[in-house]
């Protein structure tokens, strides 16, 4: 019985990742990137069921490597000027997630979410666990009496569904093109404005 190890597990992944790069992802097949890690695709199938499964595992890795450093500075960050915490919040994640590597990982995922399960792997992995982290940090601040009391996960999804509203989402049907800092920096801004009245505490505004 051959034993699964982590280091193994790393070049499939990076293997994978360069060949959902070069041909897509329905382009892309087990047999090519088995054939590119120098194994058989039983051993690939040992580590991941399936091309799904194996896709979701490269998004999640390339989106670990930039979300985590951005949630980690927004829990730093739980007593400085609201606005400002949410606007460096909103600017570095709307950055990640409207490159064109993240459109066309997200594009995908959607395109095959009927098919299979890839839209729960995608989300329970991922933007589950970014949505849990952003509702923590608003429950603080509900706590603190900088936002009204609310459903933090509620406030949460409003406060990435604006944020997306115009950015992601013209970006996923191939409306706008690459997206500025200035552009990034203003729908942020505008985001904000919607979000912090919404959730204003009773009789004063948000700091």
């Amino acid at each position: 019985m051959r034993v699964k190890t982590e280091a193994k597990r790393d070049a499939i992944v990076q293997v994978a990742a360069e060949v959902f790069r070069e041909l897509g992802f329905e382009g892309a097949s087990m047999v090519e990137i088995a054939a590119r890690v120098g194994g058989s695709r039983a051993t690939l199938y040992g580590y991941f069921s399936s091309k799904e499964e194996l896709f979701v595992a490269v998004t999640h890795g390339t989106a670990k490597v930039h979300f985590a450093p951005i949630f980690e500075a927004l829990g730093q960050e739980s007593d400085d000027d609201l606005e400002q915490v949410l606007q460096r919040f909103g600017e570095k994640i709307l950055a990640v997630v409207c490159s064109q590597e993240a459109i066309q990982a997200r594009r995908a995922v959607i395109a095959e979410s009927g098919r299979s399960d890839i839209g729960r792997l995608f989300y329970e992995g991922g933007p589950k666990k970014g949505l849990t982290e952003l509702a923590g940090f608003l429950e603080l601040q509900m706590q603190k009496g900088r936002l009204r009391k609310a459903d933090p996960q509620v406030a949460a999804r409003h406060l990435t569904a604006l944020l997306d509203s115009e950015t992601v989402m013209p970006a996923l049907i191939g409306i706008d093109g690459p997206l500025s800092r200035k552009d990034l920096r203003e729908a942020t801004r505008r985001a904000l404005q919607t979000f912090l009245g919404g959730y204003a505490p009773e009789g004063r505004k948000a700091k």
